[in-house]
Formats: structure tokens, C-alpha cells, sequence
């Protein structure tokens, strides 16, 4: 078996503890003769502009880039609300997208059975829920320039953002949409604004003639992103795959995140086109959970977001399907046997630290393995 290179960024917050997680597990696959990673750890966020003085190193940059896949923490918290924008702990994060061509978000939004409950909506809206968002990650109105705030004089100001997209950014992640969905449920929901917005004018055209053109055995279907917003909450599964834009994507996959009952249960990953010679991608994995504070350090912090990121990485990066199969498996056993870290107990109920339930979801693993 080939060494990979697994790039370990536990970054701010919760980060190192979930991360913590992770490497237990690939401990054992690696002692058990599963897999051969061999892991390096690196600092990005609000840990690197506190060692460094950036949000991200050039050197870390270039282990990213050498690196077969990248598993990334949590980055930011209020402590590093002074510091320039240019090195705010997301610059970090936004950098790595950028650098390493990063376009295309997948964000699953799946609800297990036994957290049906936990969601804020009714149980028959909410159970059975798999969809998948998929988000253009590196253009849209967060890299568009100018991006600037100027003085007008008299104390007023004016703040400008730049939403820009160009036929080739919508056509590539139009097709990672399609493509997804003829493995799931063969149906993509396009999402954008092209009532008001130009870019969204071309995004709904392109999208159209790539499905016309290749992908005609797939259903399509297009929604204005504020009624799909409404639609996600009042019936999540009417869908199968969403894509859209990176503005819209960031909030419609937090809306569809939270239909589960806790962004501590969803993984997500980034992923960049496939090389002409290998057909390898360069791909990020990490949890859509932020890096809570309020919590880092207590033992409190849910890991599943972690684990399950690191099951994508196996199946999207490795090719090993049936491992991540298992380690799904593993979480969703654990969760029927009513393991739960604070964020999913019921009131009133007893809750797990972050290292119990990572050592529940192993032992389950092992057994699903022995």
C-alpha cells in the first residue's frame, strides 16, 4: 500500500479537540493495516496570526499543496476580532480555497433517525432527509473585485462587495452537481437571483445549456435562492442536490445544516478539478461547525462533523468507499444506542465529552471491522 499524505490543520477553538478525534481513529486503521497515512500537522486561523503573524504560512501553503488531502479543524473566535482583515483566521481558510483551486463545497444535510428529534422541525418534515449542497467556493462576491470601503467625507462612507462569475466557473461546478447527482437521486436544483442580479441572469444560462447539452438524463429544476431558502424549511426533501453560487451557498448550507438538529453532525468538503494525468483532485474535508469558544478546551465539543469529514476525504480522495461506508455505519450506531455529546442530548438526559464519543464511534468501527 502507497503512503498518503494526510495534512492535519486542527486550527482555533474546538478544532484540536475534534481533530484529536480523528487521529485516534486513523491510529488504529493504520496500526490494523487499513490504510498508510502518514500525517503532518500545521497551524491556520487565529493559532497561526497568534505564531506568525498571518492567518496561513507560505510553508503550510506548500504542505497543503503536496499533501493528498487536507482535513482542517475550526478557524476564528472573538479574540481575533482586532487583527486586519487581510489576516483574520478566515483569511487563512479563504487562502487555501484560492490557492489550491478549490471550487466546488459538497455539504451534506442528512438527518440520522435517531436525531429526528432533535431538529427544530416536525419529525415527518425532517426524517429520512439526504441532500447534498453543492457551493462554488472560489469566486462569487467573495473574491470579486473592488472589494473596498471608502471615505465620502461628513461621516458617511460607502462599503462596496464585487459579485463576479465567468461562464467556465458556472459550467465546472454545474457539472460536479450532475455528476453527483446521477450516483443519488439524479435530480439538481439550481439556485440564484436572476430576478435582480445579472450574475444570476448568466448562472441560470449556463447552467441550462450544460444540462442540455450533457446531462439530459438528469432532471433539473430552478428556484429563485430566497424561495429555496423557504422551500428547505417548509419540505427539505422535495430536493436531492442544490447548486449554487458562494454567497448563497454559505447561507442555504447553514439553513439545511441546522434542519438536522445540530451543524456538529455535518462534514463537508472541498474539492478542486480533476488532474488531466492522475484524475486525483486536491480536496479539503472539515466540519461545517464553527470553532465555539465558549466551549474549546471543556471537553464538550461533538466530533461526528470531524469523523464524517474524514470519511469523505476516504471515499472522495482515497477511493476507499467501503471504509468510509463503515465509519458512517459507526456513527449512526452509536447514535441509535443513544450516545450523545451535549449539543444533541435531550433536556435532562446524560451527555458524553468529546473523547468518549470519538472512543464510541471506534470501538464501533472495530466492531463493524472484526
Amino acid at each position: 500500500m502507497t503512503p498518503q499524505k494526510l495534512l492535519l490543520l486542527p486550527g482555533d477553538g474546538i478544532g484540536p479537540e475534534v481533530m484529536g478525534e480523528v487521529q485516534r481513529l486513523i491510529d488504529w486503521l493504520n496500526a490494523q493495516g487499513l490504510t498508510q497515512f502518514e500525517t503532518e500537522t500545521g497551524l491556520v486561523g487565529g493559532c497561526a496570526y497568534d505564531a506568525d503573524k498571518v492567518a496561513i504560512t507560505d510553508a503550510t501553503v506548500a504542505k497543503a499543496k503536496a499533501a493528498d488531502a487536507i482535513l482542517l479543524g475550526a478557524v476564528g473566535g472573538p479574540k481575533w476580532d482586532p487583527v486586519p482583515f487581510d489576516v483574520r483566521p478566515e483569511a487563512g481558510l479563504l487562502r487555501l480555497r484560492k490557492d489550491l483551486e478549490l471550487f466546488a463545497n459538497l455539504r451534506p444535510a442528512i438527518c440520522y433517525p435517531a436525531l429526528a428529534e432533535a431538529s427544530s422541525l416536525k419529525r415527518e418534515i425532517i426524517e429520512g432527509l439526504d441532500i447534498v449542497i453543492v457551493r462554488e467556493l472560489t469566486g462569487g462576491v467573495y473574491f470579486g473585485e473592488p472589494k473596498e470601503i471608502t471615505d465620502l467625507g461628513n461621516g458617511q462612507k460607502r462599503a462596496v462587495d464585487t459579485q463576479v462569475y465567468e461562464t467556465y466557473e458556472i459550467e465546472r461546478i454545474a457539472r460536479v452537481a450532475f455528476e453527483l447527482a446521477r450516483k443519488r437521486g439524479n435530480k439538481v436544483t439550481s439556485m440564484e437571483k436572476r430576478n435582480v442580479m445579472k450574475s444570476g441572469v448568466l448562472w441560470n444560462e449556463v447552467v441550462t445549456r450544460v444540462h442540455a447539452n450533457e446531462y439530459k438524463d438528469v432532471k433539473l429544476e430552478h428556484q429563485l435562492a430566497d424561495s429555496g431558502g423557504m422551500q428547505l424549511v417548509r419540505n427539505p426533501k422535495q430536493f436531492d442536490v442544490i447548486v449554487t453560487d458562494n454567497l448563497f451557498g454559505d447561507v442555504l448550507s447553514d439553513i439545511a445544516a441546522m434542519l438536522t438538529g445540530s451543524l456538529g453532525m455535518l462534514p463537508s468538503a472541498s474539492l478542486g478539478a480533476a488532474d488531466a494525468k492522475t484524475g486525483k483532485r486536491k480536496a479539503l474535508y472539515e466540519p461545517v461547525h464553527g470553532s465555539a469558544p465558549d466551549i474549546a478546551g471543556k471537553g464538550l465539543a461533538n466530533p461526528v462533523a470531524m469523523l464524517a469529514s474524514f470519511a469523505m476525504a476516504l471515499r472522495y480522495s482515497f477511493d476507499m468507499g467501503k471504509l468510509a461506508d463503515t465509519i458512517e455505519k459507526a456513527i449512526a450506531n452509536v447514535l441509535d444506542k443513544g450516545v450523545r455529546t451535549g449539543d444533541i442530548a435531550p433536556a435532562g438526559t446524560k451527555s458524553v465529552s468529546t473523547s468518549q464519543m470519538g472512543e464510541a464511534v471506534l470501538k464501533e468501527v472495530q466492531a463493524l471491522h472484526g
